[in-house]
């Protein structure tokens, strides 16, 4: 399978073990030449390939929520989660994960969520799905690095 086709599994959660797309999702991990781990968050359910530089891919991990004073509800910081760029040199499928030698000497693996990286995940999708569909779409868009709309 080709690693595109994998990460959009991935982020879609096709791999679902109840067959329910919400039940499952994806991680990024990066981790230094020698292996050590410098970064991990779940990723929103959106990716796009820049459409000037086919090596650079832009995600947007999720930065973990906190509750909203008024309402209780889940909220996240729409800046916070902002886009980040992977630039990639090679790019293949291992097993289930998707896995990028980085430009910067580092390793990035999109793999399934699990744990509290899932669990962010699933209130970050019902966070979603209280944003206006414009708000969506322009999360979705991956194109800008600031928010200027609600939740920012």
């Amino acid at each position: 399978m080709h690693w595109n086709r994998q990460l959009e599994s991935l982020l879609g959660g096709a791999h679902s073990p109840t067959g329910d797309e919400t039940d499952a999702g994806a991680q990024l991990v990066v981790t230094q030449a020698g292996g050590q781990e410098v970064f991990r968050a779940p990723l929103a359910r959106h990716v796009r390939v820049d459409p000037e530089q086919e090596r650079l891919l832009w995600v947007r991990p999720i930065h973990p929520g906190g509750a909203d004073p008024a309402t209780g509800t889940r909220v996240y910081n729409l800046n916070l989660c902002r886009r980040r760029a992977l630039s990639w040199t090679e790019a293949g499928v291992d097993g289930d994960a998707v896995v990028f030698a980085l430009s910067s000497g580092q390793s990035a693996r999109i793999e399934p969520a699990a744990g509290g990286e899932l669990a962010e995940l699933r209130l970050w999708d019902v966070f979603v799905l209280g944003l206006s569909a414009q708000e969506e779409e322009e999360l979705e868009a991956l194109s800008s690095d600031s928010w200027w709309g609600s939740h920012a």
